[in-house]
Parts: C-alpha cells; sequence; structure tokens
C-alpha cells in the first residue's frame, strides 16, 4: 500500500509539474485560452487580469507538483490541489459540452497543456476526472506520506527552488519569446503553406431547417420539403449533423491589407530574397524613443522591414518621426492572428518568401542578423 501512495504522489506530482512548465512555456496562450472562457460567460472585464492569473496559476501547478514529491505540507497542497483539478474539471467539462448556436464545438481545446499538446476537451475532462480521483486518495491517506528528505531545509530548498524557477521561467518566456516555440509560426515553418486546407481535410456536415410563415402559422421545414410560394420565409437554422476533420487551416485570418484595405498576403509573401516583417500587437506604454524603435530602424535603413499591425493609425503616429520606419510599408493584419505570431510587443521576423527563418522579440533585437 505505501508503495501505491508513492507512484500515485510522484504521477500525480509529476504531472502537475510538466502541465505547468508547459503552459509557463507561453503564458500568454493560456492568457488568451482563459479570454475565450471570459468571453463564452460574458465577463469581458477580467480581460485585463488573466496574464496575471496564468502566471500564477502555472506557478502554483509547478510549486504544489514540487511540495507533492517532496511531501512539504501535505495538508495544505493536498487540498490545494482538490481545489485547483475541481476547478479544471468544472471547466474541461464546460468545454467540451458547450456548443455555438449551429451545433459545433465552442471551443476546440481547453488548453491544458498549452499549444505544444493539444487535447480536446473531452480528453482533457477524462484526464482530470483521473486526477480528482487520485488526488482525493491522498487527502484521505495523506498522513501515510512522509516527506522525502529527513532534514526539513532540504525540502524548503526545493519549494524554494520551484517559487523562484516558476515566476523565472515565466519572466523570460515573456520578454524573450516561448523557450519552445510550438506555434504555427515558428521557424522553419512556410506560412503560405500553413493558409492553406489541409490535404487530408474532411469539411463538416450541415443540414438546413428552413422557417415559414402561413396565416399565422409558423412551420420548419427541410431543404428537401420547401413549401408552395403562398408561405412567407421567415428563419434559417444551420444544424451540424457531422463533425468534421482536420479542416481548418493552421494559421488563420492572416490576411495582411494595404490601408485601401486590398489583400496582399501572397505577394508578400512570395516575394524573393530576405526581407523583415515587424508585429506590433499594440503602441501602448511605447515611446518613438524607445531603444528598439531605434534597432529596428537602423535595420529598416538597410532591409526592407514591413510593419504589420491591428492598429495602423496608431503605429502611423508613433512612426510618423522616424524617417526610415515611416517610409516602410504598414499593413494592418487581423488581432488575433497577430497575437498568435506575436508573443511579444513587438516582435521582428526574418523571412525568406514565406519560410520563417529566424525571429525576436524587441529585447533581443540586439542580436538581429
Amino acid at each position: 500500500m505505501k508503495l501505491l501512495f508513492t507512484v500515485i504522489r510522484w504521477f500525480v506530482g509529476i504531472l502537475f509539474i510538466f502541465s505547468g512548465l508547459v503552459k509557463a512555456n507561453d503564458p500568454l496562450g493560456l492568457s488568451y485560452k482563459m479570454q475565450e472562457f471570459f468571453e463564452a460567460w460574458g465577463m469581458q472585464g477580467f480581460h485585463h487580469y488573466t496574464l496575471a492569473m496564468a502566471v500564477i496559476m502555472n506557478a502554483f501547478e509547478i510549486i504544489a507538483g514540487v511540495a507533492l514529491i517532496v511531501g512539504w505540507r501535505m495538508k495544505l497542497f493536498s487540498w490545494l490541489l482538490l481545489l485547483l483539478i475541481v476547478f479544471f474539471t468544472f471547466l474541461t467539462g464546460y468545454a467540451w459540452l458547450a456548443t455555438n448556436p449551429d451545433g459545433s464545438a465552442k471551443f476546440a481545446s481547453c488548453g491544458c497543456f498549452g499549444d505544444c499538446i493539444p487535447l480536446y476537451p473531452f480528453q482533457s475532462f477524462l484526464k482530470d476526472l483521473l486526477l480528482l480521483v487520485l488526488i482525493t486518495v491522498l487527502i484521505f491517506f495523506r498522513k501515510n506520506i512522509k516527506p522525502l528528505f529527513s532534514k526539513n531545509s532540504l525540502n524548503v530548498f526545493f519549494i524554494a527552488a520551484a517559487v523562484i524557477f516558476s515566476f523565472g521561467f515565466q519572466w523570460y518566456t515573456l520578454k524573450y519569446l516561448p523557450v519552445v516555440d510550438c506555434l504555427p509560426f515558428k521557424k522553419g515553418n512556410n506560412l503560405l503553406e500553413l493558409r492553406k486546407m489541409p490535404a487530408d481535410a474532411v469539411p463538416d456536415k450541415f443540414d438546413y431547417l428552413f422557417t415559414y410563415e402561413k396565416n399565422g402559422t409558423k412551420q420548419e421545414f427541410s431543404m428537401l420539403k420547401l413549401p408552395d410560394s403562398t408561405w412567407k420565409f421567415v428563419d434559417r437554422k444551420q444544424i451540424l449533423i457531422a463533425k468534421g476533420k482536420n479542416n481548418e487551416p493552421k494559421i488563420k485570418d492572416f490576411d495582411l491589407k494595404t490601408e485601401a484595405g486590398v489583400d496582399i498576403t501572397e505577394h508578400v509573401l512570395q516575394q524573393l530574397g530576405t526581407y523583415y516583417i515587424l508585429f506590433l500587437r499594440t503602441t501602448e506604454g511605447i515611446k518613438s524613443t524607445d531603444r528598439w524603435i531605434q534597432q529596428v530602424s537602423a535595420l529598416a535603413a538597410q532591409k526592407k522591414v514591413i510593419i504589420v499591425t491591428g492598429m495602423p493609425d496608431a503605429a502611423k503616429a508613433l512612426f510618423i518621426t522616424n524617417p526610415a520606419l515611416s517610409q516602410s510599408i504598414l499593413l494592418s493584419c487581423d488581432v488575433t492572428a497577430i497575437k498568435t505570431a506575436a508573443r511579444a510587443n513587438p516582435v521582428l521576423y526574418k523571412m525568406e518568401g514565406a519560410i520563417v527563418l529566424d525571429k525576436w522579440s524587441s529585447a533581443d533585437f540586439k542580436h538581429i542578423k
């Protein structure tokens, strides 16, 4: 029995550490996923707090996992883990059951293991149910769990190290981009190819119900049994009857448009030679005297730099006094696509046609080559 408790303890501890590390590699990704849930619940006011919530949650998973393995403060951490897993089980259950009006799933994934290991909501829900059972077992038999080290100072040392690492690692990834890039805009990827529908895509199948009215009575009809012209059309409903598979491109809504609204994505990504794309998510908090602007300006004086932003007017105002950047091509793009491409603000890409050769956050622009 003692061996079984040890195995459960290590399994749960390692799983929480792994889950926290994967998400700590990209805290903004979890932040955006939280915003999806808040939007579904009509609670957009929490958007400003999701990054802080993501950082704290990721850190807690790592710290709690370490505490469980070393057996430190088991009463406290076992109950905290139970509360956390109950919350996670609710979220993954909601993500699994929530649907759009057309019957399609509202959430493609729950973000439990970030973008590196995307799980369907149902898979995540089953995983959380298993953890709920295992953590409950640990709570009932926590008195049988002894600290890993006889010297309490060693246990405290590992907890302190976990605290420093979990927050320090996230500070690094937020400032310098994720250590492991699991997004479709990672180095080496062909952006044009990833904008296409996969070759093995199976489309969703839909049916339609039409509502017609006659003499004050409304009635629904299928597409194959529409009424005659004496009925007046009222509404149409789209119903999902068969979910497709792999039927979305890896990169969506990445459409580069000029000030006139002309889509020139293909033209930009098919050009020959090396060029750079500066992704600017927002101009908030940025000054024209910031060091990174001077670094990119020096680059733009020698190389082709294209500025891509969801706020073209604000970007134009920011660079208006900069001789090089004010003359650079300025394109607009969907904000969500920019959030995926730029996990910092700003991010500079080095491109060869549609291939991403390299990328840097503003904190690393000194290494531009």
